[in-house]
């Protein structure tokens, strides 16, 4: 009787420290499913592993991670699509990314390729970067839209200073791109992305 107590007093020891290891490794596997299947869907995987690195530098939870990687690569396909629709044949990892945070500040598909399709492209990523922004501080993506295009048909001060009274209102900027005060615009920034036609 006193060894069956004490071997279950052990395994009541261990497990938790099985369940966590398990939970850790089905964590891992999904998070390697989520960047095989951005590689299927022609998404760099920088982008989804600049998504991790900044989650464990800030000590957050890998299941929590895993979630925020999934979500960013739905996010970046969705993009991918709006830029394809747009009748783009390639962009930069940074536009794309743009794109990714518009989509996630709630920016229609239609909307982001409509902007791809006539904004210059030297000001494509920033006109992208403000419709999001216009659309967290609780503007309609089609009413967004319509401030943004008459912007760009004003010119370059004309867009920043739409930006600046979008990042002036109320939500705007909150929970958009990775920091805190707006949709973050690094167009420039990594390699160009082939997007070929819609993937399935």
């Amino acid at each position: 009787m006193r060894t069956t107590t004490f071997y279950l007093t052990a395994l009541l020891a261990v497990a938790p420290a099985v369940l966590g290891a398990q939970d850790s490794t089905a964590t891992s596997a999904r998070v390697n499913a989520t960047l095989d299947a951005a590689l299927e869907a022609g998404i760099p995987v920088s982008l989804l592993e600049r998504k991790i690195a900044e989650g464990r530098a800030k000590g957050v939870p890998m299941e929590r991670i895993a979630i925020a990687v999934e979500n960013r690569l739905e996010a970046l396909t969705t993009a991918r699509g709006a830029l394809v629709d747009a009748g783009l044949t390639s962009t930069t990892e940074g536009e794309l990314s743009v794109a990714a945070d518009a989509v996630q500040a709630g920016v229609s598909s239609t909307a982001l390729a409509t902007i791809g399709s006539t904004a210059p492209q030297e000001r494509r990523a920033v006109a992208i970067a403000v419709l999001a922004e216009l659309v967290a501080a609780g503007h309609a993506s089609s009413q967004a839209l319509v401030q943004v295009q008459e912007a760009l048909k004003a010119g370059p001060e004309a867009l920043a200073n739409l930006r600046v009274g979008a990042g002036a209102s109320g939500g705007a900027g909150a929970g958009v791109g990775a920091g805190q005060g707006g949709v973050q615009v690094d167009a420039a920034g990594g390699a160009r992305v082939d997007l070929g036609g819609r993937r399935n």
